[in-house]
């Protein structure tokens, strides 16, 4: 275990971290806020601490699986810990618990609040709350990728650590120029939303805050009523984004290359936007005599399936009043989530689609057992190993699902309250069903159910295996 490496990359996250908090520091200034202070005072501990985290010496540069997993789990920790200092110190949140939550829910792109109501915080706590969405959406490592000098394979390492879906394969031959690209995509499509909201009407702090959530596929917005009091156009407009940021970045990527052919041969992006289109239709249809108007039931149907399949979270209506046929295909959508290598969170519709076809390779074994079956997506043959650790995230998903609400339930909520809480922040959405849907929130819950909570924020965010590694022995193992 590169413990020397693994604090160097932990120094440089508080290092980044400290440097980003910036943005709210000056948005205290121009609304001359006092709660600027405590980002000033929670910087100054980040830097301190990065800086003694990066002095540490360092022998060799090369780390490998279990270091990478380690850093990436400890980052994640190490800067919701920090992030939610400055909502203690200024009272917003003054329970550390709750703070904590507010905090992994934002880098985790959730959008799970423990606020009851959020238009009378200062704007540079709403801020925070907000950019930590764009920090998380991509993954601080990820940014810091293109800034390390690592040796071998580490960068592929730490890429493959944090980037959400079954696989991550590098777009150009380098992974720190793979890392750069990839936030040149972010920046540039977050440069272009913030454009049309503003273009739309919506105030600059608005579209800035709305933009971040959309662009993380968080959730966390600035009015009570979420995204329920802006005009259709945006309310349109934010859904679209929504959509664009849940679809696999290699995909613009290809784009941006030229390389149209590929790029439309991509089945999960193709069967992402079918499974839109079809939730669309089939709750339009439900809900019609709910609006009094199919336009308007197709409008809102829009909104909330691109709200919850990206797992944004940001809401126009209460939908746990929707028949329950519509809340069924919402919570069906809660669990594929969006595309893999996207903003989006949830299992995955690559997962999903390679399950079915391993279902029917299965199927057809049975059938014919000395046949040769191959499951394929694009074109290609899916290797045995990627069908193998789907099939053990899949397991290892559902255990954790089934005891989080086991341990939630004790709160002696009802149980779709307990079911819904674990799926939308297992998943990274946010709003569930019941006491805890689009117009609640998770403040009543017990430290022990947040703490729970918390933990399948990052679980989900990490794509499980990192964060367990934490607490295999065999990790912190001398080799």
């Amino acid at each position: 275990m590169n413990f020397a490496m693994i604090s160097h990359i932990l120094g440089w996250v508080l290092n980044v971290e400290a440097a980003f908090m910036l943005l709210p520091c000056l948005t205290a200034v121009v609304y001359g806020e006092s709660a600027g202070f405590c980002f000033l005072a929670t910087m100054a501990a980040c830097l301190v601490l990065g800086f003694l985290l990066t002095r540490v010496p360092i022998r060799s540069r090369v780390f490998f699986t279990a270091e990478s997993m380690a850093a990436c789990s400890l980052s994640w920790l190490m800067m919701s810990v920090m992030g939610a200092v400055p909502f203690v110190l200024c009272g917003s949140i003054p329970n550390p618990v709750d703070a904590l939550f507010e905090t992994v829910s934002g880098f985790t792109t959730t959008g799970a609040s423990i606020l009851p109501e959020v238009e009378s915080l200062p704007r540079c706590i709403l801020f925070w709350r907000s950019f930590t969405h764009w920090l998380g959406g991509m993954g601080v490592l990820v940014f810091i990728l293109s800034l390390l000098p690592l040796a071998g394979g580490s960068h592929m390492n730490l890429m493959k650590a944090e980037s959400p879906g079954p696989s991550v394969s590098r777009m150009l031959p380098k992974v720190q120029t793979t890392a750069k690209v990839l936030y040149e995509i972010y920046l540039f499509m977050t440069v272009v939303q913030i454009a049309v909201m503003l273009i739309g009407g919506m105030p600059v702090f608005d579209a800035l805050t709305i933009t971040f959530g959309s662009a993380g596929t968080g959730g966390f917005a600035v009015r009570n009523d979420s995204m329920g009091s802006y005009s259709p156009f945006l309310q349109t407009a934010t859904a679209t984004f929504c959509i664009l940021f849940g679809v696999n970045f290699n995909f613009y990527f290809l784009i941006l290359m030229r390389d149209f052919r590929s790029a439309l041969k991509s089945e999960e992006v193709r069967t992402y936007l079918a499974i839109i289109a079809a939730s669309v239709l089939l709750i339009a249809l439900n809900v019609t005599g709910f609006y009094g108007s199919f336009g308007e039931a197709l409008h809102q149907a829009y909104f909330q399936v691109a709200s919850i399949i990206t797992t944004t979270g940001y809401g126009t209506t209460d939908f746990d009043l929707w028949p329950s046929f519509s809340k069924a295909i919402l919570v069906a959508l809660m669990f594929i989530g969006a595309c893999a290598g996207s903003t989006g969170g949830g299992i995955k519709v690559s997962r999903v689609v390679l399950l079915f076809r391993n279902i029917r390779k299965e199927l057809q074994l049975y059938l014919h057992p000395n046949a040769v079956c191959r499951v394929k997506m694009d074109g290609k043959t899916v290797e045995e190993s990627t069908t193998r650790s789907i099939n053990v995230f899949l397991a290892v998903y559902i255990i954790i699902f089934g005891i989080s609400v086991l341990l939630v339930a004790l709160d002696n909520d009802d149980l779709v309250t307990a079911f819904t809480a674990v799926a939308a922040t297992f998943n990274n959405i946010g709003p569930g069903l019941a006491m805890v849907g689009p117009t609640c929130n998770y403040g009543f819950l017990s430290p022990l159910a947040k703490i729970v909570l918390i933990f399948d924020m990052l679980a989900g965010r990490l794509e499980i295996f990192p964060l367990l590694m934490l607490f295999y022995p065999k990790t912190w193992q001398k080799t």
